[in-house]
């Protein structure tokens, strides 16, 4: 995931409830104002008040609440960068300077402090009354990484602290009305490592490593979370030997994992490894989609002369 769906993921979920719950009084208000207004509008916060009176714990109330303060607590602003993407965004125009360097120009969202504070508290709320709601969790996952944008530092403790309860788990979670396994967990967690990278930042490039290597000890069958650490030394740190060294423990797993072959291949080519890289060209030319095995055959032709 992106920054921007980040940031729109953790609105949306804001508004997930039981879908065999008939809707009372406080809650249809709230949806009405709501679909007027936004989930900050005149009117919102009065609707909530008033539905936390007569029962606290309700969990669309709590989302709302979490919703209130977390919309109202952002501005659109216009910021410039010289590099062509920032938070894993493309930018919304480029211009030259005075100079002839270019400038490039993204739409992100600034945060008041004690607002998203209360956006925070409102999320510990819900959670400590529904604990077993995983939606709930990742909201409050997807509003630090939307707050602290370039340097994950609380986003990266708080997904790691969750993946240790989530390993440790007998019971599945709860997610939008029905159940969340294992299997279902550790993908959310490649998601979280996905959106680390796609930042692209420094800091963020760490805690995608920090984060893979701890989810491969609590998750060692899952692979991807190999492929990310072999990604990480590839992309952040330009280390392409280190990185084929990743890819291969994946293939030993996994003969036809397709992002280690794919990614290997890269990095043989980088690493300037005509031998490895044959070998890599042969895995794509077997297991890449159709276009990608017709550009391995005729790679393979080239490097090995035309024959």
């Amino acid at each position: 995931m992106t920054y921007k769906r980040f940031v729109a993921a953790a609105a949306a979920l804001s508004f997930c409830f039981c879908a065999f719950c008939q809707p009372g009084r406080f809650e249809r208000k709230y949806d009405l104002l709501v679909s007027q207004l936004g989930p900050a509008g005149v009117g919102v916060e009065t609707v909530l008040d008033n539905w936390e009176a007569e029962d606290s714990t309700d969990a669309k109330m709590l989302l709302g609440r979490f919703s209130y303060y977390f919309a109202k607590s952002q501005t659109g602003a216009v910021v410039h960068k010289p590099q062509s993407r920032y938070l894993g965004m493309d930018p919304i125009l480029s211009l030259k300077d005075s100079t002839g360097n270019d400038v490039h120009y993204f739409q992100v969202n600034e945060f008041d402090d004690e607002l998203y504070a209360k956006a925070v508290k409102a999320a510990d709320r819900a959670i400590a009354f529904w604990p077993d709601r995983l939606d709930f969790r990742f909201l409050k996952a997807n509003a630090y990484i939307a707050y602290e944008k370039e340097s994950p530092d609380m986003a990266l403790s708080y997904l790691k602290s969750l993946a240790a309860e989530g390993a440790a788990r007998t019971a599945a979670w709860e997610y939008e009305g029905g159940e969340a396994d294992r299997d279902f967990f550790a993908e959310a967690m490649q998601e979280y490592c996905y959106s680390f990278y796609s930042i692209g930042s420094p800091s963020s490039y760490e805690a995608f490593r920090s984060l893979s290597e701890y989810l491969v000890k609590l998750y060692p069958e899952h692979v991807g979370f190999v492929n990310n650490i072999g990604s990480y030394h590839m992309v952040a740190k330009n280390d392409y030997k280190t990185a084929l060294k990743y890819y291969a423990k994946v293939l030993k797993k996994r003969p036809d994992d397709y992002t280690a072959i794919k990614n290997g291949t890269l990095a043989a080519r980088k690493a300037g490894n005509r031998k490895l890289e044959l070998k890599y060209l042969a895995l794509l030319a077997e297991h890449g989609t159709g276009n990608e095995r017709m550009a391995a055959e005729a790679r393979i032709k080239s490097l090995s002369g035309g024959r």
